[in-house]
């Protein structure tokens, strides 16, 4: 019998139904369930997450109604191929909110290349813009585009869809756009946006206060990594002088310019890596909330990105059958989501899988959030 309570029974339920009646032999929320259940457990293709359902049969059982048993992996594939991923990205944004009940703190926003998904003939695969919120590893949200380029257009229409008010949003330079910072603010956030030459006039403006600015009107905190064979070290300086700017009225609430200059000593080699990079910001902040601001940025690349490649396989994917990579994208997010949230164990990602496979009590906890 169903357990009606179920969060993620709830959460499927509310998917509209696109598929012709007499091809409805499973209910959608037993597809989304056991899809779920099974790439929490380690699964990758259509044919493992069908073969997780035969070997969980009687689990499932007590949970899901299964009138004609285990969908194949067909079924799998042709019902995330035909489901519209703008209704699911959607549901998943409603779904995200009621885990976060609001967001603070930052937001770093970057792309992804979902690499297996290329199709033979196509010249390039899809690419994923999400929204992650550093300070409790959350997938906020996403959107697709067709290329890398088009973040540019992207990036408002995911920021338009979230709650970020009192947040502070950091975004590569792909995002340093003027349009952008106006969204962030009109939305009543902070923006940190990198510039980079793809903003010639402005990273040549950057340069040039930071050279010439007298030091004492400068903020500056360093910070000293030691571990693992490297000294790394960071330093974080600070201008509110704005008068190299040539543009500067484009820029909605611009507050402060910030370089970042990092380097790092590997012991081992003896050799010293640099690395000067250059901000904008809305913030009225110290050096040193700005520094930690950026460093949290990258936590989308070490704790999404980098997730979603080495821990769920995403870039050897090779679901290409119409929306099946993309509506599968929001199945691996809402999946790292329920990880991340369930706290009752400090075990990785790959160690609360391996226990939600072995351990029935404890994947029924992981999807009941």
């Amino acid at each position: 019998m169903c357990n009606k309570e179920n969060k993620i029974l709830i959460f499927a339920r509310t998917l509209p139904e696109h598929r012709m009646n007499r091809k409805k032999l499973h209910l959608a929320e037993d597809i989304v369930f056991i899809t779920l259940a099974a790439v929490i457990c380690g699964a990758d293709t259509w044919e493992e997450i069908a073969e997780f359902g035969r070997s969980k049969k009687t689990f499932l059982q007590g949970i899901l109604s299964l009138k004609n048993g285990i969908p194949s992996p067909d079924t799998f594939n042709r019902f995330f191929a035909g489901l519209n991923p703008k209704v699911f990205e959607t549901l998943f944004l409603s779904w995200v909110k009621g885990l976060c009940k609001h967001n603070s703190g930052v937001i770093a926003i970057d792309g992804k290349t979902v690499r297996g998904s290329r199709k033979e003939g196509n010249r390039s695969a899809i690419h994923m813009v999400s929204a992650f919120a550093a300070a409790n590893s959350l997938v906020l949200g996403q959107v697709k585009t067709n290329q890398k380029s088009n973040e540019i257009t992207a990036i408002p229409e995911l920021l338009k869809v979230l709650d970020i008010e009192g947040c502070i949003i950091t975004i590569d330079a792909m995002g340093c756009q003027t349009k952008i910072a106006e969204t962030i603010i009109d939305q009543g956030a902070h923006y940190l946006l990198a510039v980079k030459e793809n903003q010639k006039e402005l990273y040549n403006n950057i340069i040039d206060t930071f050279r010439f600015t007298n030091k004492e009107k400068l903020m500056q905190y360093e910070d000293v990594d030691t571990g693992h064979g490297r000294v790394e070290t960071r330093s974080c300086t600070v201008t509110s002088d704005l008068s190299q700017l040539s543009r500067v009225e484009d820029w909605q609430n611009i507050s402060a310019l910030v370089k970042i200059e990092s380097s790092r000593y590997t012991k081992s080699s003896g050799v010293t890596q640099t690395e000067t990079r250059y901000y904008i910001t809305s913030l009225h902040s110290d050096a040193k909330s700005i520094g930690q601001a950026v460093r949290s940025h990258w936590s989308i690349e070490n704790k999404l990105h980098w997730q979603l490649d080495v821990s769920f396989n995403e870039d050897k994917s090779r679901k290409r059958d119409r929306n099946a990579a993309e509506n599968y994208s929001v199945i691996l997010r809402m999946a790292l989501n329920l990880i991340k949230t369930e706290k009752s164990t400090k075990r990785s990602v790959k160690g609360k899988r391996l226990k939600a496979g072995w351990d029935n009590d404890y994947l029924t906890t992981l999807l009941d959030f």
